[in-house]
């Protein structure tokens, strides 16, 4: 079935129907894809993409992140509330579902791609490569799911715009940030629609590549920020969480509590507890897990070269707080060798409602393979299991907790600083659409002048605009006691 096609007329993607990666492409011939891109200007043109009209029949979105927290650790539920009031970009971060249901009544051409599902800034950063490259990349999958390559765009549009107003940039510069990047996703795109088709797999922006690039614009003082940013990042591994977050306790290394933000299991089952037991349930989801593995990492996790030490539930992120997340601590070598593994429960994404559901049966493997087709390289360790208790089946994925993994906060960005982060996640965005949709198709429709960019960089302020009522709604619901909101945690 070819994915749904929206026009000037009815923008809305037809509900109910599944969008798919072309699988078609090779019997067009690159003219043809082209002509298709260009046709879909006059179904829908560009400019309408500054569409957005929240009053034709909206959705609480208060409403809707209620329905989504009604699945999550209710004693987790309040901190999830608190940390998306801290600000307006904090909301914006873990308000997906919403904003989801708004770009399901905005212009989509039908063009689809392997799309992020939050590709908010704070979704981008640095880890490494498994040839030890430190690399920009998007670094969170947990929404992915194939649907309209505009959504992406969108979201990342208009967390720069929340963004820099957070950092009291003035209007014409905000407006003059979001184009910037937007523009760059549409040059790149056209870049990657001439390139055979290994040069868009192999492309990537490893750091040092990146720096020599910009280094003609930025200052002395950005360069030092950067510096410090990429040997920050180099320290961020499982040794470096190893000393942050364990302890000696009984002569064995131990997770210590931070309640409620990292609580060991020791500490949520009973005291009378069968640990034996429970032990064996833990070794027999980890050997599920290596399972999905390439057979080379299953011989690197074998139990011959990983020991089961310890683990805990910790809280991370705003928009997953509340969902079922543990970190796993493994030993290999010896006490000097430690491994951590973060499991994160997945659920259906909150593009599955109006883009469809996936075509995986666990939604960890929905993760685990949208992240692989979006990613220039992957962590060695993702992988996915199910696990299955008090009758209900719950699916995770699997990863490495830290990797020389690095986000740049761009609310602490002065302008030249935030256009020149938002380039390079438009750059990394249309990297990513292009090993999975149709780059020539999308790349001949956003065309060479600026129209897509000025209405998307529209659609941004406007949507701005609405993100700030709905975080004011937000904060009256916890005052009111509508919804319990921990802050500071």
């Amino acid at each position: 079935m070819p994915a749904p096609r929206a026009n000037a007329n009815s923008a809305k993607s037809p509900a109910g129907v599944r969008y798919q990666l072309d699988e078609q492409l090779r019997r067009l011939s690159p003219a043809d894809r082209a002509e298709k891109g260009r046709r879909l200007r006059a179904e829908v043109p560009r400019q309408s993409h500054a569409e957005f009209d929240p009053t034709a029949g909206r959705r609480d979105p208060l409403g809707l992140l209620m329905e989504q927290s009604a699945g999550r650790m209710p004693d987790l539920v309040p901190i999830r509330y608190g940390r998306m009031l801290a600000s307006p970009f904090a909301y914006f971060r873990g308000a997906a579902l919403p904003m989801a249901h708004d770009l399901s009544a905005t212009p989509v051409t039908g063009l689809a791609v392997q799309a992020c599902g939050d590709a908010h800034l704070s979704n981008f950063g640095l880890f490494g490569s498994a040839e030890r490259r430190l690399v920009f990349d998007m670094n969170d999958f947990d929404e992915t799911l194939p649907g309209p390559w505009e959504w992406d765009v969108k979201r990342l549009a208009a967390s720069l715009e929340i963004a820099a107003r957070e950092n009291g940039i003035a209007r014409r510069q905000r407006n003059a940030i979001v184009r910037t990047a937007v523009g760059r996703y549409r040059v790149a795109m056209g870049r990657f629609a001439a390139e055979p088709n290994l040069n868009v797999w192999y492309s990537s922006a490893d750091m040092t590549d990146l720096v020599s690039r910009l280094s003609d614009r930025l200052s002395q003082r950005q360069r030092q920020t950067v510096a410090k940013g990429i040997a920050k990042a180099r320290t961020r591994d499982s040794m470096q969480a190893f000393a942050k977050l364990c302890g000696v306790v009984d002569g064995r290394p131990r997770i210590i509590a931070d309640p409620p933000l990292v609580v060991p299991l020791s500490s949520l089952v009973p005291a009378d507890a069968d640990q034996t037991g429970i032990e064996a349930e833990l070794l027999h989801l980890l050997d599920e897990y290596r399972r999905t593995l390439q057979d080379d990492r299953k011989y690197l996790l074998d139990q011959y070269q990983y020991e089961f030490a310890d683990i805990a539930r910790k809280v991370v992120g705003v928009g997953s707080v509340g969902t079922r997340c543990w970190i796993m601590l493994v030993f290999g070598r010896d006490s000097y060798d430690p491994l951590f593994l973060q499991i994160k429960e997945a659920g259906p994404s909150v593009l599955s409602a109006f883009a469809g559901d996936s075509k995986f049966d666990n939604q960890g493997e929905r993760v685990v393979q949208g992240q692989r087709l979006m990613q220039a390289a992957s962590d060695i360790f993702l992988g996915w299991l199910r696990q299955s208790s008090d009758g209900v089946d719950r699916d995770f994925y699997v990863r490495q907790l830290r990797d020389w993994k690095f986000a740049a906060d761009p609310r602490a960005m002065q302008p030249g600083g935030l256009s020149d982060y938002g380039e390079i996640c438009g750059w990394t965005l249309a990297r990513a659409h292009a090993r999975s949709g149709d780059r020539i198709a999308i790349a001949a429709y956003l065309g060479n002048s600026d129209a897509f960019d000025r209405a998307v960089a529209a659609f941004a302020a406007s949507y701005a605009d609405q993100n700030e009522h709905d975080y004011g709604a937000l904060d009256e619901a916890a005052r009111s006691g509508r919804v319990l909101a921990q802050r500071g945690l």
